[in-house]
């Protein structure tokens, strides 16, 4: 059975995180599809955002992985190139779930053709309400997230025919479960 229910740190960015701050263009030639590079690509997760307005890193130096499993952003995160590296690479990381005020349309489809993270458009904006490290717990069946401080519930717009796609690992995944496409051999 797959996972509906997620409990973890947040890590907050504000407007316009794009894909450059999501993943600095100089680790694109990793390569997602072995082990190895994939999991490198995760210690560069978010590499690129100013260090002076985000102090916290998302992954601290010398981890592959971050402590934050869920990103909190405002509005048009992931605007800019249309890198899937920048998905993946948060992914790697170990999050799951981004929830923003709005994505922009490439990566919002990235993140479901790659399966690495659920891509949870919140109603309301959730980044001038919590801050790194505050702990959320997140109910994909019913599109909430509760702050664990304060019992407040927010509300994302419901997954939909996205929610199996990413459940499955991505597309290819996908097709090959539900029969669209034969299983390599």
């Amino acid at each position: 059975m797959t996972k509906s229910v997620f409990t973890g740190p947040v890590y907050v960015v504000r407007d316009n995180i794009d894909t450059d701050q999501i993943i600095s263009a100089q680790h694109l030639n990793l390569v997602p599809t072995i082990a190895e590079e994939y999991e490198k690509l995760g210690s560069y997760a978010l590499d690129g955002l100013p260090q002076s307005l985000y102090p916290t890193r998302y992954v601290k130096a010398g981890q592959l992985d971050s402590e934050y499993s869920i990103v909190v952003a405002g509005r048009n995160f992931g605007c800019g190139s249309s890198r899937e590296h920048a998905p993946i690479a948060i992914g790697s990381a170990n999050c799951e779930i981004v929830l923003a005020e709005s994505f922009a349309r490439i990566f919002f489809r990235n993140c479901v053709a790659t399966g690495e993270l659920y891509p949870c458009e919140m109603t309301e904006r959730l980044c001038d309400v919590l801050k790194t490290g505050d702990v959320v717990t997140v109910d994909l069946d019913a599109a909430t997230v509760t702050a664990q401080a304060t019992g407040k519930v927010y509300r994302f717009k419901p997954l939909g025919d996205v929610r199996p796609v990413v459940d499955a690992g991505g597309l290819f995944n996908f097709a090959r479960n539900s029969g669209m496409i034969s299983a390599p051999t």
